[in-house]
């Protein structure tokens, strides 16, 4: 039961997340992308502030200055940049698509940096994972989009954010290091619309409107992760994470009229098989190890 109910919750968030991606590539044909990434992540940036002093959690937390929470809130904005970046620029199913294989390299990562054991089944998962977002992009190749690169960079991003959350040992809650995350996008966000040489908008009322819609479905996404993550076996659900590309596919039909072609659907089909993969090899084998030394 617990795992119906934790994969319930990751694949509303994966809803939301897809629904608040349409939302920023549509607003971001009338305004810049980093403003309305910066005005998206500021609304966060209250929201998570009025939960904590709500819980009665004090607003500072020394822990703000470690090295390691800096430099995750730095990937997380790096991530962030990138992605709304290339979801201006590309379609919101390609963009989706890449951002699939972010688990693919956090995999890697935790083995090159973290010293995680990885055994040659998953090694060749993630390389085969890799083969399906050169599938994607198509470098070399006439259908190659040089903004496609935007969203590998963003996809690299969030994977370097999600490796560091795996070695923090500094005691912060999700909404804590979501002030720290918001508190440096925010800023970050607005200064690359100065950068891109292009000029802040004053958003009309409609425009206002989905702004506020995409705090909102921002904030449910996170509290549904949240959730999600407290429930059952965590490679099972983890798994209901690529549920997101089925969303983007029908969010961007709807709202774009977008029809991946062939090589997009296929190279996404790759790279979900591979992290699904990749996810359910970790979670046996964890549990492998908790059945030998129960104590853990």
């Amino acid at each position: 039961m617990d795992n119906i109910r934790g994969a319930a919750f990751m694949v509303f968030a994966m809803f939301c997340f897809a629904v608040e991606d349409g939302i920023i590539k549509l607003l971001a044909g009338a305004i810049p992308a980093g403003q309305v990434l910066g005005i998206i992540c500021f609304g966060g940036f209250v929201a998570f502030l009025i939960w904590s002093a709500s819980r009665g959690e004090p607003l500072w937390q020394p822990a703000y200055v470690n090295s390691k929470v800096i430099m995750r809130s730095f990937c997380e904005v790096i991530g962030s940049c990138f992605f709304v970046s290339a979801l201006a620029l590309i379609p919101l199913t390609t963009a989706s698509a890449v951002i699939q294989a972010t688990p693919l390299v956090v995999a890697m990562g935790a083995a090159l940096f973290l010293g995680q054991s990885i055994g040659w089944r998953r090694w060749i998962a993630i390389i085969v994972g890799f083969a399906g977002v050169l599938i994607i992009i198509r470098p070399g190749m006439d259908g190659f989009v040089p903004a496609t690169l935007l969203a590998v960079g963003g996809m690299f991003g969030l994977a370097a954010r999600d490796l560091i959350t795996r070695s923090l040992t500094v005691e912060l809650t999700g909404p804590q290091l979501g002030i720290h995350a918001f508190g440096m996008v925010t800023p970050a966000a607005f200064l690359l619309v100065i950068l891109q040489g292009q000029s802040f908008v004053m958003p009309t009322a409609s425009q206002w409107a989905l702004l506020g819609a995409g705090i909102a479905i921002g904030m449910l996404a996170y509290l549904a992760i949240i959730t999600a993550t407290r429930q059952g076996n965590a490679g099972i659900i983890s798994s209901f994470r690529y549920s997101r590309m089925v969303f983007a596919l029908i969010v961007g039909y709807i709202a774009f009229t977008e029809i991946p072609d062939m090589a997009t659907l296929i190279g996404a089909a790759i790279v979900i098989a591979s992290g699904i993969f990749t996810l359910w090899r970790e979670a046996r084998l964890r549990r492998a190890s908790l059945n030998e030394n129960p104590a853990l």
